[in-house]
């Protein structure tokens, strides 16, 4: 009978470690609330009836570093905010991991790359970024109006850090909003995203 005991608390405990599953293209994106590095409070669900994207980041990461040498992230960042889609720059670095700035490093670094998301959050402790098991710096993640994962992916068909491969590349960012502000289907939702791993603390 100890044994039995023995056996089901076990069992328990590690059925209670077990994580969440993540969200998965298709379904409801988790509410989240996250402050911004101007000091702002941010939460999904003030953005519904809005198409928003999660863009992880890691400004020493040089699949980041190629997306930003390039401009394409910049430039797609302002071609969907032009557009009313709402675009949040995420960073999960832990403090004293590759990529964790302050808030005033942050703010710099995006006067000086020229960037233009809706703002850039700062997730240090990784709660955002293990709510949505984001797993590479970039990787990227589209909700609609609805709230609905639409895609969850690499930013890209190109993974390598060569920022000459940028123009040739297919976007799956920029294909994913363009087919469904048109009503369309998106015909790739989930790729493998590629890059650096998040930074996340005791990692």
């Amino acid at each position: 009978m100890k044994t039995h005991r023995t056996v089901l608390v076990t069992t328990i405990l590690i059925v209670l470690s077990v994580p969440l599953r993540a969200v998965r293209v298709g379904e409801t994106a988790p509410d989240f609330a996250a402050t911004d590095s101007n000091g702002q409070s941010h939460t999904l669900s003030a953005y519904r009836g809005k198409f928003v994207v999660l863009e992880w980041h890691n400004r020493d990461c040089p699949y980041t570093h190629k997306q930003y040498a390039s401009g394409n992230m910049q430039q797609l960042q302002r071609k969907w905010t032009a557009r009313g889609v709402e675009w949040f720059t995420v960073i999960s670095s832990a403090p004293g991991k590759q990529g964790y700035v302050t808030a005033d490093e942050e703010n710099a670094y995006v006067r000086q790359v020229h960037a233009a998301p809706t703002a850039v959050l700062l997730d240090p402790d990784g709660k955002l970024g293990r709510l949505y098991e984001a797993k590479t710096t970039p990787h990227m993640f589209v909700i609609d109006p609805n709230g609905t994962l639409i895609y969850d992916g690499a930013i890209d068909d190109r993974p390598t850090t060569d920022v000459s491969d940028v123009p040739g590349a297919h976007n799956y960012v920029d294909a994913a909003l363009t087919a469904a502000m048109a009503g369309q289907p998106v015909q790739v939702s989930v790729t493998r995203p590629y890059g650096c791993s998040v930074k996340y603390a005791r990692e």
